[in-house]
């Protein structure tokens, strides 16, 4: 950490039951929300719309789960005619991301054109309502793909507990790993700074306390607000810091296989952390001090890095457990056909994933595949 580092926070968040009222500041605006059919389906898109009076708003609605080009392209045709002077990407990371890409695209179109953009996550996840990322999916290819750009990041974010409070429990425990894992691959990344590690550390002890809690019980309103504060500290944590090779299987295998990408991530968290360590070879490399460094954190301290490192994975084990994730694809009932026939190109997908380029182990293409192996099961 000698060299020197930048850490920047462009977005305004606002966190805490009630936050929609920053939304009345706004009058006169053209505001474009871009979310999905649920949200105006369970009168979501409403409830935020009742804050904009005085505001002309549009809704695109047509977000589905990891966002495809198709859709992006459509909702900026859409949005271009109306020409929004707000964009307000309403729902889980899907809908966040979708906006940032409609975003760049009608920036682009008319660059002398200000549009602000405000996020509003649904879920306590992806930490998009803070970062640069935006993952978009191509089906054709079978593939997910990370747009990086600072002009992606939200100008607020909105984080209102209530419309998490009825998050089904897997879709909690699916999205809350994700924060997870944000954490603890920043913690390890390459770019790693006093700055990130603090979000970090705060982003893992909160969602160990906090996301058994409101599994069992959604209406838990301080565990959502906590959960919702990590996943923005996890989002702020790898904004800076990046992610790593966990994320970058994540993307080529939930691509491939269809897997919510916080169950995937969770699966593949045990391994990759026990690589990344050096648990697969007995000698500690450097990550292994960093992830016993949070082990004491949660008080499972170890005798050694490694001893430290291996009680992190256990107690990852235990949380996987206790949501109901499986260890292997194959207790998952993952098609097991597909998987061996496009291994190799899971393998070139992770590798070549800029999320990978993080990572604070280099990996080698047997590397990956021997992962992808446990992983399989």
């Amino acid at each position: 950490m000698s060299a020197m580092h930048t850490f920047s926070l462009k977005t305004e968040v606002v966190s805490g039951v009630g936050t929609l009222e920053r939304l009345r500041e706004f009058h006169g605006e053209r505001v474009g929300i871009v979310t999905d059919a649920l949200m105006v389906k369970l009168g979501v898109a409403d409830r935020v719309r009742q804050y904009l009076s005085g505001s002309a708003v549009t809704i695109y609605d047509k977000v589905t789960p990891d966002p495809p080009i198709a859709s992006v392209k459509e909702g900026a045709r859409e949005l271009s005619a109306f020409r929004p002077t707000i964009i307000i990407g309403l729902g889980g990371g899907s809908a966040i991301d979708a906006a940032k890409a409609i975003l760049a695209i009608l920036r682009e179109m008319n660059s002398r054109s200000r549009i602000t953009f405000i996020a509003i996550p649904t879920t306590s996840g992806t930490g998009s309502e803070v970062t640069a990322y935006s993952v978009i999916s191509d089906p054709d290819k079978g593939t997910k793909f990370p747009l990086v750009s600072d002009e992606l990041i939200p100008d607020i974010a909105l984080l209102e507990p209530e419309f998490v409070r009825t998050v089904p429990p897997q879709i909690t425990a699916d999205t809350g790993m994700d924060v997870l894992t944000h954490a603890l691959e920043a913690y390890v990344a390459h770019c790693a700074t006093d700055f990130s590690d603090a979000l970090a550390e705060k982003a893992v002890s909160l969602t160990f306390k906090n996301l058994p809690v409101v599994f069992a019980d959604g209406q838990n309103v301080e565990g959502r607000i906590a959960m919702h504060n990590a996943s923005c500290m996890a989002g702020m944590a790898f904004n800076s810091a990046g992610l790593g090779l966990n994320h970058g299987l994540a993307h080529a295998i939930g691509g491939r296989l269809h897997i919510p990408h916080g169950r995937i991530n969770a699966m593949l968290l045990p391994y990759v952390i026990a690589f990344n360590a050096g648990l697969d070879k007995n000698s500690a490399e450097p990550a292994a001090e960093r992830y016993a460094r949070l082990a004491r954190l949660l008080d499972l301290e170890g005798e050694t890095a490694l001893q430290g490192t291996q009680n992190l994975i256990d107690a990852i084990v235990g949380l996987n457990k206790r949501f109901g994730v499986p260890l292997t694809l194959k207790a998952l009932g993952a098609d097991m056909a597909v998987l061996a026939e496009s291994k190799d190109a899971l393998v070139a997908s992770a590798l070549a994933d800029f999320c990978t380029s993080g990572n604070p182990r280099k990996a080698s293409a047997e590397d990956v595949r021997r992962i992808i192996d446990k992983v399989a099961g």
